[in-house]
């Protein structure tokens, strides 16, 4: 393929934005931060015209595919009427109370726009509830960008410290190291390492956040009664649980991976695939947690919060999930269980050592794991570079896939697209 039109608009574009990107995460595209056009159903097309089959999908939140229709529908309707009033409407009653039906923590929820300020809101809560100010995260987690909680995510062995007692590293320059004070970092999957830090910091842990599948980094599920423990040691030691379910929300089943896995937090937080694209998120959870923001003494505000069209494009998405006994979402993971089987099948038969993890609808793809993958550590023991080559040549055949190892599927997805999909793998297979 061809990326001459993606290379000018990137030489343009730096001219005026650092790096010619808006997001730093969309810089490790080869060969250049790519620019697009188009997206309709389950395909893309780049601004040279190279169209792709997409499971990049935004990242995350193009869960019903690019360009639904009822979403659209919905938002354009609304905009002949209001976009913000910096007061209440009744699309946000809605929202809000399809919201609760469908997620099973939540009692109560409040909207925001983005994934980072729900944890942050989320890890205010929590200490306003408890009085206290540490909260126990995990290493190779993410839970967005704000110096709150961008530690840890992606740490350089040599620096990491002790696996038992993770050394408190930031991703960034410009992070000052008072932002760390509070946070307790501890490896993923290991509960005798959590029951160790509560005994360390007794009557001080406010919450320990999670993601309950650890999408981000390396698609690794949880081990058989961890969460469940988690769940238990937060009760026992006066601490709130916090699912980060920005990914797993309404995507891993429709009540997110809560309802799949059958561990209730106290609070939870969504973006991702709750709004057809849109900028939404939320924070739910508890009554008797979620009221303080109610009773204004925890602070949580934002001008854009709950904006008209982005309600509007809320109820349209969640209605759509919702319908028929959640028959949308049923086949998109049927769609990715194809695929899940169908690429470990390919990648065995042609003698290539590839794992796949995860959710139908959120797998991860990854060459010559050295051990079992459990946690941030053992992760980094699979090959990046046998998966660069294999992302570069599905891209060269009209496959686009996120450069880490992550596939999203979506509900437009179809039975074409997995077989173009599957062929294109078996001769990306020879590259790897």
């Amino acid at each position: 393929m061809k990326f001459d039109e993606s290379l000018r608009l990137c030489e343009q574009a730096s001219k005026t934005t650092p790096g010619g990107i808006h997001s730093n995460v969309r810089a490790n595209w080869k060969p250049h931060p790519m620019f697009y056009a188009r997206g309709q159903g389950s395909h893309v097309w780049d601004a040279d015209g190279n169209e792709f089959i997409d499971y990049v999908l935004a990242r995350g939140p193009l869960l019903l595919g690019h360009s639904p229709k009822p979403v659209l529908d919905a938002v354009k309707r609304q905009l002949d009427i209001g976009l913000m009033y910096a007061g209440q409407h009744e699309l946000e009653i809605e929202a809000a109370e399809r919201f609760c039906r469908i997620v099973p923590c939540a009692e109560m929820v409040r909207f925001s726009s983005s994934g980072s300020e729900a944890v942050t809101g989320a890890i205010r809560l929590a200490r306003a509830v408890t009085g206290r100010t540490k909260i126990l995260r995990f290493e190779g987690h993410y839970h967005g960008w704000f110096d709150n909680q961008f530690w840890n995510f992606a740490p350089p062995l040599d620096a990491a410290g002790p696996r038992e007692n993770p050394t408190l590293i930031p991703v960034t320059k410009g992070q000052s190291p008072a932002d760390a004070e509070h946070l307790v970092i501890r490896p993923w999957n290991d509960l005798a390492l959590i029951e160790g830090a509560f005994r360390q910091h007794p009557g001080q842990i406010a919450a320990i956040i999670t993601e309950p599948i650890m999408c981000n980094m390396g698609g690794i599920m949880p081990r058989k009664g961890f969460l469940e423990g988690l769940r238990e040691l937060c009760t026992n030691n006066g601490a709130l649980l916090i699912f980060d379910e920005v990914i797993t929300g309404f995507r891993v089943s429709l009540g997110g991976a809560q309802q799949l896995l059958g561990v209730t937090p106290d609070l939870a937080t969504f973006a991702k695939g709750m709004s057809g694209g849109f900028p939404v998120s939320a924070i739910a959870g508890k009554r008797e947690y979620m009221r303080r923001f109610g009773d204004l003494s925890v602070s949580h505000a934002g001008t854009y919060n709950s904006n008209a069209p982005c309600m509007a494009a809320t109820v349209a998405a969640l209605d759509m999930l919702a319908a028929d006994g959640g028959a949308a979402l049923k086949h998109a993971h049927e769609m990715g269980k194809q695929l899940m089987t169908g690429i470990a099948d390919i990648g065995r038969k042609a003698g290539k050592n590839v794992r796949i993890r995860g959710t139908p609808a959120a797998f991860f793809v990854s060459f010559n794991d050295k051990e079992e993958i459990v946690d941030y550590r053992t992760s980094l023991s699979r090959d990046r570079e046998a998966y660069t080559r294999f992302w570069l040549a599905l891209q060269d055949r009209g496959i686009r896939v996120i450069p880490d190892g992550l596939w999203f599927v979506s509900t437009a997805h179809t039975q074409d697209d997995v077989g173009r999909t599957l062929a294109a793998v078996a001769e990306a297979m020879k590259e790897v």
